[in-house]
């Protein structure tokens, strides 16, 4: 979608649509978008959280953009609550890193993208992303339930409005913790510092380990992206605990908006 001059929406009766831009979250890989038309099929929206490992579904895109319409494939649910970096949009370059993902072997392929997971009772449980380019039966789609929050902020604002800090973040596995001599083994480390941003302003550190952000726990980059996202909004002044050098602190950040 990203430079496209026009819009167009393509029904399965062969009805076609110029589409408006309501709004897009390259943060997400999700964007909203408004056709006026009247007897508009629509499809039931499941919930992830009630995916189990192990559930069949079913993915359907226009695979490869082959003739004679759509390509459905079908496989299990392989793991959820998966974090992945899309690549860039240049050589060297990684995009930005998608959360709440569910990993499924459902074959996805280009064209896939933005096409329905559904399961076995025909609900939408996610939103076909990406594929792992170097692995086979390995494929992701952005979960149903994040989705629904991220296209109700579009609808309403035309912009996801984010909480932000201005630090690079990983998150903490036991081989990451041994190589870098971190004090814990969960959380997610500091990686970089932007400047002039409100991270810089509350003294955070490189190296730092984000335990918690008020009350909430911080086990992954998912828990504290969720709550920048869904939680806390720009202005809200924030308590982050942390870790630094074996010391548990406290630092009050108050938060900016993030860049789109």
């Amino acid at each position: 979608m990203e430079g496209a001059q026009r819009l167009r929406v393509v029904l399965p009766d062969g009805r076609a649509f110029d589409a408006q831009l309501v709004g897009r979250d390259p943060r997400t890989d999700l964007a909203v978008l408004k056709i006026e038309g009247q007897n508009l099929p629509t499809v039931p929206l499941g919930n992830s959280s009630d995916l189990r490992i192990g559930e069949w579904v079913v993915a359907i895109g226009n695979a490869l953009a082959l003739e004679g319409g759509p390509t459905v494939t079908a496989g299990v649910v392989s793991a959820l609550n998966r974090e992945v970096q899309e690549p860039g949009s240049q050589p060297g370059q990684g995009g930005p890193t998608l959360y709440d993902l569910i990993q499924t072997d459902t074959a996805i392929n280009p064209g896939n993208s933005g096409g329905p997971l559904v399961n076995l009772r025909g609900e939408v449980i996610g939103v076909n992303t990406l594929g792992a380019s170097d692995a086979q039966g390995i494929n992701f789609a952005i979960s149903i339930d994040g989705a629904k929050r991220i296209a109700e902020q579009l609808r309403q604002n035309g912009r996801v409005v984010r909480g932000f800090i201005g630090v690079g973040l990983a998150t903490i596995t036991p081989s990451i913790a041994a190589a870098a001599n971190l004090p814990r083994t969960d959380g997610v480390v500091i990686t970089g510092v932007a400047q002039n941003t409100p991270a810089t302003r509350a003294g955070l550190q490189r190296g730092d380990v984000i335990t918690a952000i008020n009350d909430v726990p911080v086990k992954s980059q998912r828990d504290l992206q969720q709550a920048l996202t869904y939680q806390f909004k720009p202005g809200d002044t924030v308590n982050l605990r942390i870790n630094r050098g074996g010391n548990e602190q406290t630092v009050p950040v108050t938060l900016g908006d993030s860049p789109q």
